[in-house]
């Protein structure tokens, strides 16, 4: 695979190195609170494993114990794997990447690792990769997620909540919600706000900052940036400022 290095960022060098994506803007908002985001979590066990090739960012895997998680499930004793993204194809290198992350979950004698995907967009990682890595679907929630897992014993299984049509209804009015665990949360936000602006609409932005807030209140299992208004999802990524304006359009 030629001249291949894993770098696992940690306080001393994130600096030096920096996060996978957006990375040609290190000094957009939504780069700077990805790092501020990364500092605050590295104590808790998250791991961000950049793989570079002849110096090269190939691709990265962003994971965390499950009690830390941005992710919407319930379980206990996983690793969660929130991010897979490599940019040079055809190499095998995002099931080294996998692979790197299920060896770091034995050793720290994990019950597995889970990942929620979703074939609708590429905010989440392809289901393809996990299925050929020994992962299994085991439950699926509404706009297309599906929880798989790896597992190493006969531990019980993590599971998405039920109650997805109730989270919405505590949502009439626009309402943003959103960590900073993606560097793109920035963008959408403000494309969102832009939509709604042309269209005389107020919003409210809820930033999750604790995991039992986003349990209870995240409209989607992704639980990075979920967008609600008059009781419906309009979405649960980024668009463009025209498509948010769409979207909200045939909820007035």
């Amino acid at each position: 695979m030629g001249n291949v290095q894993m770098i696992d960022l940690i306080e001393e060098n994130l600096e030096e190195h920096g996060c996978f994506c957006l990375r040609s803007q290190p000094n957009s908002t939504g780069y700077i609170q990805k790092k501020k985001w990364l500092l605050k979590r590295l104590g808790e066990g998250l791991k961000y494993i950049k793989l570079m090739e002849s110096g090269k960012q190939a691709g990265f895997i962003e994971y965390t114990p499950i009690e830390h998680s941005s992710r919407v499930v319930y379980g206990e004793n996983y690793l969660v794997i929130h991010c897979l993204w490599v940019s040079m194809t055809g190499k095998g290198y995002a099931s080294e990447l996998i692979k790197k992350c299920i060896e770091d979950a034995k050793r720290q004698n994990k019950d597995g690792v889970i990942v929620i995907t979703n074939p609708d967009t590429s905010w989440t990682p392809s289901k393809d990769i996990f299925i050929k890595n020994d992962f299994i679907e085991i439950d699926q929630a509404p706009y297309g997620f599906e929880l798989l897992v790896h597992k190493f014993n006969h531990a019980p299984s993590p599971f998405f909540p039920n109650d997805w049509d109730e989270r919405l209804k505590q949502f009439h009015d626009l309402t943003l919600l959103r960590t900073q665990q993606c560097p793109f949360v920035d963008v959408a936000t403000e494309n969102m706000l832009a939509g709604a602006s042309q269209l005389g609409i107020d919003a409210t932005i809820i930033d999750l900052t604790h995991r039992e807030q986003l349990l209870r209140l995240s409209p989607t299992p992704y639980g990075i940036y979920g967008v609600v208004y008059k009781n419906k999802l309009v979405t649960y990524h980024r668009l463009t400022v025209h498509s948010a304006k769409k979207r909200l359009k045939q909820l007035i």
